[in-house]
This record gives C-alpha cells, sequence and structure tokens, in this order.
C-alpha cells in the first residue's frame, strides 16, 4: 500500500546555469507544492501503513528549511532546479521516514517532477 502527504512551501530563486537570456535566470518565486510518498504494509492493529502526523513531523524541518527562502542560499541548493529540490528533500527525509517512496515537487500547477531515490 502506498500513501501520501503534501505540503506546500513559497521560494524565491534563479537558475545560475541556464544562458544569460534564460526567463529562469532571473530572480523569481514559486509557490513549490510537494508530495512525500510512503510505501509497507497495513498494520494488522493500526490499519494504517503510517501515521500521517509522523509524516508531517519528519517533513516539518523540511518546510522550515525551505519556507519563504532565497533557495540558492541553501547549502546543496546552488543550482535550485526542481529535481535538485526534490533530490535534496529525499536525502532529508529518507533517514527518518522508512518506506520513502518518491517525492514530487511541483513549481507550477503543470510542471514539476518525481525523485525515487538514487
Amino acid at each position: 500500500m502506498e500513501i501520501f502527504r503534501s505540503f506546500g512551501f513559497e521560494a524565491a530563486h534563479h537558475l545560475p546555469n541556464v544562458p544569460p537570456e534564460h526567463k529562469c535566470r532571473r530572480l523569481h518565486g514559486h509557490s513549490f507544492q510537494v508530495t512525500v510518498r510512503i510505501e509497507g504494509p497495513v498494520g494488522p492493529e493500526s490499519g494504517w501503513v503510517m501515521d500521517f502526523a509522523d509524516i508531517k513531523a519528519a517533513c516539518r524541518p523540511v518546510h522550515e528549511a525551505l519556507d519563504h527562502r532565497y533557495l540558492n542560499e541553501i547549502p546543496g541548493l546552488e543550482n535550485p532546479t526542481s529535481e535538485q529540490i526534490a533530490r535534496w528533500i529525499w536525502h532529508r527525509l529518507d533517514p527518518v521516514l522508512p518506506g520513502l517512496t518518491a517525492v514530487e515537487v511541483r513549481e507550477t500547477c503543470t510542471n514539476g517532477c518525481v525523485y525515487r531515490g538514487d
């Protein structure tokens, strides 16, 4: 069974590795949406894979590190593409969320990525 929990954060960034004329080279912001997916068996007593409150608690430090920040200033996010953000989040959640299967990052309603580990 796979479960998920989503959270959002507001942040500014620019992409330093794109051509100078590319619109994403300029400072801009997004209302990012993140979905964290966990897979595991349904517990016979609990009836769930994991308590959603535990997922929320594990995501809290990630949210606090990203929300209302300039992402380029965060170590490891000097080139903060959606792909790099998803990988960065994964490496912080994987040690504390057993069964983590995917981190999805959406920078707009129509653009995003899914990271499933290395």
